[in-house]
This record gives C-alpha cells, sequence and structure tokens, in this order.
C-alpha cells in the first residue's frame, strides 16, 4: 500500500517531490489511459491518491464517501482509502483560496472571468462564489450550457476585475500559449493561473507587464497538498511547513538567468553559481555554435547580425522550458523582448552591471571589437538590462565575490 497521483499525462508533475518532505510516505506516480481507471479502482492498491487532468470528475462514481464540499463542486483530487472504501475531497478548493488570498486580493464584489470548463473551472467558481464575488463568468472554446465562449471574450473587456485560468495552456512543454490575450481587458486588477509548471506562464507575465497583480500556481499546488497529506497521515501539518517547501521547490525549479554587457564576467560567475547552487550551466553563445556549427562571430560576419539574433532567439526559447540552470546570455540577448519574456517563465534575471571603463573591446567579438563599438552598444543597451533585470549586481573585483552577492540576493 502507498501514496501516489494518477493522471493521463504527469511528466510536469511536482506531487511526487512535495509529499514525501510533508510527511514519511511512499509516493508514486501512476499514468494511467481512461480504460485503465476501473482496474485501477478495483484493485485499491494505496492508502490515499492525488487526482490530477482529466480524472478529478472521473473518479467520483468509484466512491463511497464524497465530502459534502467536493459534492458541491463536483471535482475530486484527493481520494483516501480507509478498509477498503475509497473517501473523496476537493483540496484544489483550499490551494486556490490560499493562493488568492496570498496577495491581498478581495473577490467581494468584484466580477471573475475563468478560463476553462473542466474539474478545476468549478472548484475555482466555488472559490470566487464563496469569497464574495458580484458575478462569475466561465469560458470554453465549445458552446455549453453555463459557459460562454471565448469568441465572446470582447463582451468581458470592460468590467472584468479578476480571471483565473484553469486550462492547461501555458504548461510544460507548451509554456508560450494562452487559453487568452488579456491586453484589451480594461479595469482589470489580477490574474491567477493554476498552472506551476513553468513558474510564471505567459499569461501571468502579460499580466505583470500590464502593472497588474499575477500569481501561477506554485502556493496553490504545495497548499493543496499540504491539505491532502492531513487527509492521508491523519496529523496536523503546519502552514510554515508548506511555506518551506515552497521556498524550496522555486529555489530549486527556478533559472538563475545572467544578463550585461559583453566581457562583464557573465560566463565566469555562471560556473561559480551553478557548482553552488547545483544547477546546470548553460551558456547561449556556447549552444548556439553547438547547433548552428559556427561561434557567433562566424555567424555575424557571414551571415550577419540579423541571422544571428534570429538563431539566438531559438536557442533562448528552446532552453528557457527547462529548469533548474544558471544561464549566461550573449550580451546583446536583450534587444529582442520575447527573449526576455522567454527567460522569465523560469528563471530570475540578474544583469550584472559594469562600468563601461571597465569593460575591454575583443576582437573574437566583432560587435564590440573597438572602444567606439563598445560605448555605442553600452548606450543602446544599459536601459534594455535595467528595464529586464529582476535584479542588479554590481560586478565587484573577483568573479567568486560577484557570485557571493548574487547568492546573498537571491
Amino acid at each position: 500500500m502507498s501514496f501516489g497521483i494518477i493522471g493521463k499525462v504527469l511528466g510536469h508533475s511536482f506531487s511526487a517531490e512535495i509529499h514525501p518532505k510533508l510527511f514519511d510516505c511512499d509516493y508514486q506516480k501512476w499514468e494511467l489511459s481512461p480504460d485503465m481507471l476501473d482496474d485501477f479502482f478495483e484493485k485499491r492498491n494505496f492508502e490515499g491518491i492525488n487526482v490530477t487532468i482529466p480524472y478529478k470528475t472521473d473518479v467520483i462514481k468509484y466512491l463511497g464517501f464524497i465530502d459534502e464540499n467536493a459534492e458541491k463542486i463536483g471535482a475530486v483530487n484527493t481520494i483516501v482509502n480507509k478498509n477498503g472504501k475509497l473517501y473523496g475531497y476537493n483540496t484544489d478548493y483550499y490551494g486556490l483560496l490560499e493562493l488568492i488570498k496570498s496577495k491581498n486580493v478581495s473577490l467581494t464584489g468584484k466580477n471573475v472571468l475563468i478560463f476553462g470548463s473542466g474539474a478545476t473551472s468549478k472548484t475555482a467558481r466555488a472559490v470566487a462564489e464563496n469569497m464574495g464575488a458580484k458575478s462569475v463568468v466561465r469560458l470554453s472554446r465549445k458552446e455549453k450550457d453555463g459557459f460562454d465562449t471565448y469568441k465572446n471574450i470582447k463582451n468581458y473587456y470592460e468590467n472584468t476585475d479578476v480571471i483565473i485560468n484553469t486550462t492547461p495552456c501555458g504548461m510544460y512543454p507548451n509554456i508560450y500559449e494562452t487559453a487568452a490575450d488579456i491586453k484589451n481587458f480594461k479595469g482589470l486588477e489580477a490574474v491567477f493561473d493554476v498552472v506551476y509548471n513553468p513558474i510564471r506562464t505567459k499569461l501571468v507575465l502579460d499580466a505583470l507587464n500590464m502593472g497588474l497583480i499575477a500569481e501561477g500556481g506554485s502556493r496553490m499546488l504545495v497548499f493543496q497538498a499540504v491539505y491532502a497529506a492531513r487527509l492521508f497521515c491523519g496529523k496536523d501539518i503546519k502552514d510554515s511547513k508548506g511555506e518551506e517547501i515552497l521556498r524550496d521547490i522555486i529555489a530549486e525549479k527556478q533559472n538563475i538567468v545572467l544578463i550585461g554587457m559583453p566581457a562583464c564576467g557573465k560566463t565566469t560567475v555562471g560556473k561559480i553559481l551553478a557548482e553552488r547552487l547545483n544547477k546546470t550551466f548553460v551558456d547561449t553563445d556556447c549552444e548556439i555554435e553547438k547547433k548552428y556549427k559556427k561561434t557567433p562571430k562566424e555567424i555575424i560576419e557571414s551571415n550577419g547580425e540579423a541571422v544571428f539574433r534570429k538563431y539566438e532567439s531559438e536557442i533562448i526559447k528552446d532552453i528557457s522550458k527547462n529548469q533548474n540552470q544558471v544561464i549566461a546570455t550573449g550580451g546583446g540577448a536583450v534587444l529582442d523582448g520575447e527573449n526576455t519574456l522567454y527567460l522569465k517563465e523560469n528563471g530570475k534575471i540578474v544583469y550584472i552591471k559594469r562600468d563601461i571603463n571597465e569593460l575591454l573591446s575583443d576582437e573574437k567579438r566583432p560587435l564590440s571589437n573597438t572602444k567606439e563599438k563598445l560605448e555605442n552598444i553600452y548606450k543602446i543597451r544599459k536601459p534594455l538590462y535595467e528595464k529586464s533585470a529582476d535584479i542588479i549586481i554590481n560586478s565587484l573585483k573577483t568573479p567568486e565575490e560577484t557570485a557571493n552577492s548574487i547568492l546573498d540576493v537571491i
């Protein structure tokens, strides 16, 4: 007998990392196709399971008891096996409630728009209604009772206060998708996304760029697990434990992205950080050379800067999907705003700031091989570095000192 999670695809799931930190357990992942559910629940070889996409409604028929809150929502994500009788609960409700409250957002009297028509949208509706929302509208791709469709989204541009995304749009590996474009919403205050991999979806980043309150689903994931673990082991697990696990998960999964002028020390500092943080080190210029069999200098000289920037963006988009990395970018990576968006989905961007007088021109860098060229690109890029950065660190005397300064902040 053991604990675990069931779903159709579980490559994105962090549950197997979270639950053993909450209580002593053997926790597994069971990827099941729909035709495997009957056999799985007939055998009942588990003490407790979490349930994820797409089975939160399908599992209800196997239960001997369903919690009142879960029954009202019509979705179950936690099942406990008590002497062969299966008890169903919805801990997603408490996780989403914790996520919204953590940002000090009140839904009282607010108009809430929910993206999605699946089981989690039912949970989001229950949370919004219980928090006193004035109206709750759910959007679906298809016409169905109780839903409006995305083709009518413009009807909600003027009066929507809060958006909650419950769709898998933006989930790894398709991290650049969104259920809908939010730029036309006029009075929007906050956006919440239940997707937790990547750490910040494109939807969340779009909202942050609009100056809104926005947060991804990592907190919801951890705190629904805290509530589920209490049911699994029958013991009180403090919220402080959830906070500790959340910090650890973000610290482990989050990429550290280094930006800055050529010769500011990104590669050397990045290798030091990767070793100390036990993260994979990635240099975008090296990745370009591996893929295209030419150095950046050779590409620029033979094909032009525009071609190099295209290659650079392709590499950045690809590596940004992965987590637990230290990424050293080329000096001009910030020239394309899309690169910054890609890097921020899983990363914290650190600008290594170095005085222009301390930077040296280099024949290996055709865009900064003279002092004049170096000064010109510095004028162009400096404001872009500052705008893109989450953290600005002054380059110190040695790479070790600079790395220590970054570690102190992150």
